[in-house]
């Protein structure tokens, strides 16, 4: 059977920080995993810009799924995302240099989306791996959500599902190795 194609995106570095581990376990991934064929895509940590991208490279690809990671720097687990906002609100500036006070991302669309990708489910797999793990109900109002929320506004009533894990910055407690484990576990556990 013909492996079904996954798009899976890590991000540039930002904040001053000289890498970012989503990317670093993003790319040290093994090209397939479960039922998928993985397509890797570094993103900028750019409001609207990474969305968009994304967006365009599942459309390319005919991606049947679209899993995102991001940084979440003081978090102590994996933590896949429940649901993505309808707001831009920058703590920082991003990459290109934008910093968005409480806009919406798509005006007069709905509110929230939740992910239309077991992150139940990538819970319990990535625990069961060894990897604490938890289920998070804010993506934050940062590229993150931003690119959440866009791609499951995009392919809402779509065929194509979506999804966003947070992972901590590397650590003792949490090696690239762990990661990256962490982040095979979520990919089997979609059905």
């Amino acid at each position: 059977m013909e492996p079904e194609t996954l798009l899976i995106t890590g991000f540039m570095p930002f904040g001053g920080d000289p890498v970012n581990p989503s990317w670093e376990a993003v790319k040290a991934l093994p090209d397939r995993i479960g039922g998928f064929s993985l397509h890797k895509l570094l993103l900028p940590v750019e409001f609207g810009c990474a969305a968009d991208l994304a967006y365009a490279e599942a459309q390319a690809i005919r991606a049947s799924a679209v899993l995102c990671v991001g940084l979440a720097a003081g978090r102590t687990a994996v933590t896949p995302e429940a649901i993505g906002i309808n707001i831009r609100d920058a703590r920082i500036p991003d990459n290109a240099g934008a910093a968005p006070k409480g806009e919406p991302i798509e005006p007069d669309a709905p509110a929230a989306y939740f992910s239309t990708l077991p992150v139940r489910g990538m819970v319990e797999a990535i625990r069961s791996c060894g990897v604490p793990s938890a289920l998070s109900y804010t993506a934050g109002t940062y590229v993150c959500n931003d690119l959440l929320y866009t791609l499951l506004h995009r392919f809402a009533n779509t065929g194509t599902r979506a999804a966003f894990i947070h992972v901590p910055a590397i650590s003792e407690q949490f090696p690239l190795t762990a990661l990256c484990r962490a982040l095979e576990a979520a990919i089997e556990a979609i059905r």
